[in-house]
């Protein structure tokens, strides 16, 4: 039987077939031109004529599942690709909140040191030994040549008057940048420090300590 003559008795039914496989007429298309190109190139291989219809059939079905392995790695690729992307998305994303949360801690350390600053120095010496150089209750008291009872009496007294300070002269909003910042109300550092401007340490606050949530 002659190419021509094969591809007229058997086209219908393959395309048929494949299309009913893969469900895309587009691909299905393109299966069966390689389907019958191979029937063309291996024909003379065909040893039992009787054969001929399951021999097609067998190179359509090899053609199709080479088509699904094709898809299945396309896929897994694709999902791949997304998930590493997700992964890179999130990365960015807590990278970026990193920075963010650096520029916060940092801006308000600066802006509470301001304010420490403007305590009076009995107060301000210990709520900085306690809280900023993390001292023990007993530690500061031995530093200061004084009681543990006067320790804590003082840095009482110091986080009470911080915070008052802050909810006075402070006001915490977000830049731009997205970032918290502190501002001051009004401009009363200077005239508080007999006309200098206070000075500001690289030392940023632990919150916790302040808060005075660190056990004695």
């Amino acid at each position: 039987m002659e190419f021509y003559e094969i591809y007229d008795q058997y086209y219908s039914r393959v395309r048929k077939f494949i299309l009913a496989l893969v469900k895309d007429e587009w691909v299905a298309d393109d299966i069966i031109q390689e389907t019958f190109l191979k029937v063309q190139q291996n024909i003379e291989s065909l040893r039992d004529p009787s054969r001929l219809s399951s021999w097609i059939f067998r190179i359509a079905h090899n053609l199709c599942q080479d088509h699904f392995r094709r898809l299945k790695k396309s896929r897994k690729e694709e999902r791949i690709d997304q998930e590493e992307t997700e992964d890179l998305k999130e990365a960015l994303i807590q990278k970026e909140l990193g920075i963010q949360k650096e520029l916060e801690r940092r801006q308000m350390g600066e802006c509470v040191q301001n304010q420490v600053n403007l305590l009076p120095e009995s107060l301000r010496t210990v709520l900085v030994l306690f809280d900023i150089m993390e001292f023990s209750h007993q530690e500061s008291a031995d530093i200061l040549g004084i009681t543990v009872k006067n320790v804590k009496v003082r840095l009482h007294r110091a986080r009470k008057r911080l915070k008052a300070i802050l909810e006075e002269k402070c006001a915490f909003e977000r830049d731009e940048r997205n970032v918290l910042i502190c501002t001051p109300v009004r401009n009363t550092e200077t005239a508080l420090s007999g006309g200098r401007s206070p000075s500001v340490r690289g030392t940023v606050f632990n919150e916790d300590r302040i808060e005075g949530k660190k056990a004695v």
